[in-house]
This record gives structure tokens, C-alpha cells and sequence, in this order.
């Protein structure tokens, strides 16, 4: 799936998180239309105080569209964001 992204911005390490040394993977759940929106966003898990920068991040992102039988197709699927502090 991150192969195929190929337009967006990354999301950024809120202040407050980094304060506080929270680290985590967020989970999403979307669909990438047929032409490579994603649509349908939602969160799924992840440490609440970096749930709405990955939001806002995906939300903008954009993917080469899946094929199916040489035909693009709408796709449901997982997105994980991984905050780690560096």
C-alpha cells in the first residue's frame, strides 16, 4: 500500500505528544477510490493525543489507483502511522 502513495503531506509530531514522550503506531481505516482518494477515513486505534495528526495527514494523501484485471478499482484498507521520537 505505501508504494503506491504518491501524493500527500506527512503528519507531524504534535507538541504536546512529544512533551509527554508519547510514541505509537495509529491505526486507520479507509477507502482509496478509483482514482486514488482516499475516502471514508476513520480512526481505528492508536494513542489518542497523535490520532488527529494522522487524520490530518491521510486525509490529504493520495494513491496510484488499483487495478483489477487492468480496470481501477475502489479499495478498503488499514493505514498505520508510526510516531516515533527521534
Amino acid at each position: 500500500m505505501a508504494r503506491n502513495r504518491i501524493a500527500g503531506k506527512d503528519p507531524k509530531y504534535p507538541s504536546d505528544a512529544r512533551r509527554a514522550h508519547i510514541e505509537g503506531r495509529v491505526g486507520l481505516e479507509a477507502t482509496i477510490s478509483d482514482t486514488g482518494k482516499v475516502e471514508d477515513l476513520c480512526v481505528s486505534q492508536g494513542p489518542a493525543m497523535l490520532q488527529q495528526s494522522a487524520f490530518d495527514a491521510v486525509k490529504t494523501w493520495r494513491y496510484k489507483p488499483f487495478a483489477l484485471n487492468g480496470r481501477p478499482v475502489e479499495v478498503k484498507t488499514m493505514i498505520l502511522v508510526d510516531f516515533i521520537l527521534r
